[in-house]
């Protein structure tokens, strides 16, 4: 079976223009497959495979307690490859067409409790242009529930400290204004006031946030930012960007936040995505009850 994997790959590659990882990911899927059923059926060609080997190898790979989204991405690298078989007229029938895969799993968004934040936030020192910079970004992630690309390219004529509120560009090209706390407003003029002029350099554009070297920040320095900060902060484990967001719309959700206020807060143009957070609450919830309710 190896030899048909191989022009497999060749054909995903030449024919289909697909990227070396997707390669190196279908060649391990399908050789891993290939060795289990020459061992255990001693199964030599795709000629010799059925439907209900397919399932017992799924079944198996299970067992090894291999997560859902690795048993999904088994099954499509088994559906493409049986498919291109068919095609190919190396096998007679799609032995894989009828393979179903699992439903994926939606996980709940981690989040951090008000401490944590406290902690986090006030972990970062002020006294120079980096740490008021820094300051500002985290303060303005947890106030705002902004996404990061939104962070990254917001410039300073759409900030508003004297109103209270920033305008970002979102995905789909949407504009929203979102309301910024009073605190991240004192941090972020304190950045733009005492931090920020002493980064720009005369290539500098106008976004808020800039490097050491006048420029915009990219999002894996906006990401580094976070970790470190987290790190530094003595969290229990180092924490992204999005996690701030997530934090951001859990606690406006356990303080009575009506869910389509913070729907729109977070530019989500489906009230279902705004939904996973009822379900964080639900969960802190039923710990606090088991906690304190004597029969809990």
């Amino acid at each position: 079976m190896n030899a048909a994997i191989n022009q497999f790959v060749i054909y995903l590659a030449t024919e289909r223009g697909l990227s070396a990882n997707y390669q190196i990911l279908v060649r391990r899927n399908l050789e891993n497959f290939s060795q289990w059923a020459k061992e255990r059926l001693s199964c030599e060609t795709g000629s010799d495979i059925k439907t209900e080997h397919l399932s017992a190898y799924l079944t198996k790979r299970k067992k090894d307690g291999i997560a859902s989204s690795s048993i999904r991405q088994i099954i499509v690298c088994l559906k493409i490859f049986f498919r291109y078989l068919c095609s190919k007229e190396l096998i007679n029938e799609d032995v894989a067409e009828g393979l179903l895969s699992p439903k994926p799993q939606r996980l709940l968004p981690k989040t951090l409790n008000e401490k944590e934040i406290t902690d986090l936030l006030e972990s970062i020192s002020t006294n120079d242009p980096l740490g008021m910079r820094d300051r500002a970004i985290l303060e303005l992630l947890y106030s705002s529930g902004l996404r990061l690309g939104e962070i990254i390219s917001t410039v300073l004529e759409n900030l508003h400290p004297e109103e209270g509120y920033i305008r970002v560009t979102g995905k789909g090209n949407k504009t929203r204004i979102v309301p910024i706390g009073t605190k991240a407003t004192e941090e972020i003029l304190k950045y733009l006031e005492h931090g920020r002029p002493k980064m720009v350099k005369p290539q500098t554009s106008n976004h808020i946030f800039i490097s050491v070297r006048g420029t915009k920040l990219s999002p894996s320095r906006v990401w580094q930012i976070v970790r470190e900060r987290s790190k530094k902060a003595n969290l229990k484990e180092p924490i992204h960007p999005h996690q701030l967001r997530h934090s951001f719309a859990t606690h406006l959700l356990s303080g009575g936040a009506d869910l389509r206020i913070i729907q729109e807060m977070l530019g989500h143009s489906d009230i279902s995505t705004t939904q996973v957070y009822t379900h964080v609450d639900e969960k802190r919830l039923k710990n606090i009850h088991k906690e304190f309710h004597p029969r809990g």
